[in-house]
This record gives structure tokens, sequence and C-alpha cells, in this order.
């Protein structure tokens, strides 16, 4: 059940793909370069694999409870979260003037997936707690911000994302919750909040609730929608908790992962009504709210490939002990362990070629967003912006979707005994299946990638992005090697590939939408796993380039084989998706619903 953070792939891509050079150079993040990463990430595995780690599997087995309106943790986290906070990890990323580290999400992101491995149950504590404060930096008053921001950032009090209701789901203008103003300019809240992760829970002295509600009067749809702060226990005027307020939890769920993070359903204003204070201004409240969503969606995606690494890990010790049958090739004259197995070994690479590209990818995503809000130059920062956007929805849903098949192999590998919860391997695909569900479905990021991002523009960023992976495989044709041409081969198929479904979604948006969404899911499969391979493909390069200085050969050659894998078992899917969705749009179309 051990857990060792992959240091040494995470420096790779902070330095190679993200170029952390780069970033170094952006005002603020001086003092923030590789030496700066590679210290930072040390210690984040040091707390993730001595205190963190070890306490995944008790989740599992003892989870979050609820009695008498009160959650109690998992044994441990209480003490691990106190040492997670005290040590700064909540204010990595976050500013210094509100105690936070002010570290690039390129390094953060990467601390982010440590803890993620470690323990997806306890992160999402925190996680949460930083959509909260990236809210409020946004959108708070100051008034909001000297009150609440220190504490958050500093771990002291947590923070949480109030959006679903029972008859809502995901269709946030069905929210019914109702906010009251009052006369000295806060508001009264009342309504039913279903699946707020950590709404409730023993680890901080106060919870900070951001909730969606309506104001009396307000329109209807989403253009009515309001966003409020309201805290477990009010806060005086000196800092200090004064008393409860109205807002109550009257149930967690009981789920099929993730069982030590408490999913509570909170109920607000039974007893007069839960005391709030607006964000910003009236109406815009899931404007301000998608600021947490967009944060949480790419942090979603991290915990896809923190979970297929750990379940990769997982795995490839087992098939190193499990011994069974001899190989095919005749080189054992005895039953050997199961790693010696070619379709063992086909099951780990692709688990460590979608991972590895997966993490690659969003690598890259995290340094675009540093640029794009610290660069000096307007456009740079504009074309950086653009282009974290497209990718966010890719590694949300790319990634989480991957994980579902990286774990599936992972209990595969296992054998009969993955399918024994003592072994732990089922744990990892209990807990992946719930990211393709929460921060938006898989469904709901393709359709952001179809309509806000590749049709809104006829296709424009979607086909820049295109021409940088054409220069790529030009730059892998010029290496000439056989690994570099075979990826470049794949590369430029799968490209090819993402062309046409652009043209094809282009075409077809306004004139025909059921056959421009009826591929929207593929179509995101289709995009992340080039710009996974992409990536793969970039420190193919960079690996030849090294290996042949002499540079750690041995990892440098893991990582050519690694990326040439994924050019030909993963890269090599896209075709067909693309068949798939430009041939295939009429007989999805085509079905009435009632032929189900």
């Amino acid at each position: 059940m051990s857990y060792t953070a992959p240091l040494k792939d995470m420096l790779f891509n902070i330095e190679h793909l993200a170029r952390i050079d780069q970033v170094a150079q952006l005002p603020g993040f001086e003092d923030a370069g590789l030496e700066t990463a590679q210290a930072v990430l040390e210690e984040c595995a040091k707390l993730n694999e001595g205190v963190i780690a070890p306490l995944n599997w008790e989740g599992d087995k003892n989870p979050s409870f609820f009695k008498d309106g009160n959650v109690t943790t998992t044994p441990g986290f209480k003490e691990a979260f106190r040492q997670y906070a005290e040590g700064g990890w909540q204010g990595l990323q976050h500013p210094v003037d509100f105690g936070g580290q002010g570290l690039p999400k390129t390094i953060g992101a990467a601390c982010g997936e440590i803890l993620n491995s470690a323990n997806m149950s306890f992160a999402l504590c925190p996680l949460l707690t930083d959509g909260a404060i990236e809210a409020l930096l946004t959108a708070g008053s100051d008034q909001l911000k000297e009150t609440y921001l220190e504490k958050l950032v500093s771990g002291q009090w947590t923070g949480t994302m109030n959006l679903t209701e029972p008859q809502a789901g995901s269709d946030l203008a069905a929210v019914r919750s109702r906010a009251e103003p009052q006369p000295d300019g806060t508001y009264k809240v009342f309504g039913t909040k279903i699946f707020i992760t950590y709404g409730e829970h023993d680890m901080a002295e106060n919870i900070v609730h951001l909730v969606l509600a309506r104001v009396t009067g307000a329109p209807e749809g989403v253009k009515g929608i309001s966003l409020f702060v309201v805290p477990k226990f009010l806060v005086n005027a000196d800092g200090s908790l004064g008393a409860r307020n109205d807002v109550h939890c009257v149930s967690i769920e009981h789920k099929m992962g993730i069982k030590a993070s408490p999913t509570a359903v909170l109920q607000y204003g039974d007893h007069g009504g839960a005391i709030g204070y607006l964000v910003g201004e009236e109406n815009r409240g899931l404007e301000y709210m998608f600021i947490m969503m967009n944060a949480a969606r790419y942090a979603v995606g991290v915990q896809g490939i923190s979970v297929s690494e750990r379940a990769y890990q997982k795995a490839v010790q087992y098939a190193k002990d499990r011994v069974q049958s001899r190989p095919v090739d005749g080189s054992f004259t005895t039953a050997a362990p199961i790693i010696h197995h070619a379709d063992v070994k086909r099951m780990l690479m692709t688990m460590r070629a979608a991972t590895e590209g997966c993490r690659a990818m969003a690598s890259v995503a995290a340094a675009a967003y540093d640029a794009a809000h610290h660069h000096p130059d307007a456009e740079v920062r504009k074309q950086n912006a653009t282009f974290y956007e497209f990718l966010v929805p890719l590694v949300k849903g790319y990634s989480t979707e991957m994980s579902l098949e990286v774990t599936s192999l992972g209990v595969q590998v296992h054998g009969g005994m993955g399918f024994i919860e003592e072994t732990g391997a089922a744990q990892y695909y209990r807990d992946a299946k719930i990211l393709t569900i929460y921060e938006g479905t898989t469904a709901i990021q393709a359709n952001d990638l179809v309509g806000r991002k590749t049709a809104r523009d006829g296709g424009t960023s979607a086909k820049a992005i295109a021409a940088q992976i054409e220069k790529t495989e030009a730059e892998l044709k010029a290496r000439g090697s056989a690994n570099a041409l075979a990826v470049a081969k794949r590369l430029a198929a799968a490209r090819q590939a993402f062309i046409d479904v652009v043209d094809f979604i282009a075409a077809n948006t306004r004139s025909n939408p059921n056959a421009a969404f009826a591929g929207s899911v593929p179509y995101l499969m289709l995009a992340g796993n080039l710009m996974a391979g992409w990536q793969l493909a970039r420190a193919l390069l960079v690996a030849e380039d090294l290996s042949a200085k002499g540079q750690d050969v041995p990892f440098m050659q893991a990582k050519i084989t690694t990326a040439r894998f994924y050019a030909d078992h993963l890269l090599s899917r896209a075709p067909g998706v693309r068949d798939a969705i430009v041939e295939g749009a009429e007989a999805v179309t085509a079905l009435p619903a009632e032929a189900f």
C-alpha cells in the first residue's frame, strides 16, 4: 500500500515541457526556478509518503461518520490535516499578502498530484478550500477578504462549494435556495444543498460555505443567481469565532469510493435563516462560482492522474511479486513473476503511458495558466489564456476517463486477487469513478469543448494548437531516429483526425447541432489523447538529446520507450474515433428517445 512520489518524472516535465526557466522570469516568480521546484516537491513527498498516504486504506475501511449533527473523520485525518496546514501547504499557490507562498501553478499542480495520490479523500478538503480562496480573491469585497482569506490560506478554516440541490443536479438554472436582504446589508439564506464535499467535519475550527441562492425578486434561470459566504460559525469584528450560524448537516452520503471524504447534505435556515454575505454583485453568482469550478475542474483532472499513478505503482509491485506460469518465450523453465509475461507488460505500459501523458499535459497547462496571469505582455497573456482554457476540459475529462481505464487495468493485473478488497487494488478503481462525474460530468466538459472552445471561433483556436503540433512533427522527422519517425507518423495521423473533427463541428454546430454534439465526448477523448501524445512526443526529443549526452540514461530511455508505446497503442486510436464521429453521427441522431 506504500506510495512513492514520481519526482523524477514531475521534475522532467517541469523543466523541459513546462519550461520552469521561463515561468521564473514572470513577475513575482523570480525565485521559483527548478531548484525551488525540486526542494518544494521533495518536502511535499516526505509529508505525503510518511503521514498522509498511510491513511488512505484506513479511510476506505473506516470512513467518516455522521452522528447527532456532527461528522467525525477517519482516525488520523485531523492530526494529518494539522500537519498539512502548519507546513503551509494550503497556501502554496496563494498570495503572500494573505499568508500564502505565492508559488506558480506549475509547481503547485505537481504538489497537488502528490497529495491526491497519497490520499484522494483527504485531499478533497484542501481542494475545495483552494476554490473558495480563488473566488474570494476575484470577487470578494475588501471586508470579506480581510475576514476570511488569511484563515483559509493558513488552513485554520476550510471552504466548500454549494451548488447542487435535490431537484437541480447539474442544471443550476433550477436552483431554488433563496436569500432575503436584511437592513444591515446581510442576507438570510434558506434552502437545501446536497453533495457538499467536506460540508461538515472535525478538522478545522470553521467551515466557510460559498452558496448559490436567489435574492428575493431575482430573475428566473441562471441570470438570477447570486453567491454568498455563509460561515458555519459567525465571525466577530476582532476575527474570533462567534455564534453558530443556521446551517446544519442533516446527513452524509454512503458512497462506492472516496469514503473517507464526508459528502454532506446541508440545510440552511431551519431556525430563522442562515446569515450570508454577498460576494460581488447580485445576480452574478454563477459567474463567480465558475471561478471555483474552473480551478476545481483542473484539480479533478490532476486527481485522475494521481489515482492512476497510485494504481500503477500497486500493479507493478504485485506483478514483480506474483509468481505464476512460464513466459511463452521460454526465458524461464519454471513459473516466473508475472511481470515477465507479455500481456502483463502491455497492461503496465498502457497504465504508465496514459498516466505520464496526462501528467505532461497537465504540467504544460499549468505553465500556460501562470503565463496567462503573470506575463507582462497582454498579447502573450491572451494566447496562453486561450491555450489553457482549451486544455481545461481535456485535463479534467480525458485524464479522469483515462483513470478508469488505468485503475481497471490495475485490478486486471492482480487477476482474481484484484477483485478482493484486501489487496487494495479495487479501492483505486472505486475512487476513480467519481472523477468523471463531479465538477461537471465528462459530457458537460465535452459540451464546453465543442460549444465554447471549438465552435465559437469556428475552430480557429483548435487549429492554432494543431499548427504547433505540426511543428513538433517536423522536429521529429528532422531528428530521423527510428522512434522519432514512428512517433511523427502517429502524431500526424492523430492531428489530421483532430482537424477533421474540428471542421465537422464548425460546419454542423448551427445547422445540425445534434450531429455536432453527438460526438462531443469522443471528440474530447480524441483531443485529450492528441494533447497528451504531443507532450510525450516533445519529451521523446528531449530524452533522446539527454540520453546521447549520458544524462540519467536509464530514465531517458524509459521515457523514450513510453512515448513510443503511447504513440503506437494510444495515439493510434485517434483515426477510428474520427471516423465514428464524422461518419457515425447519423446513427446517433436518428434514434428517437422511444427506441431505448
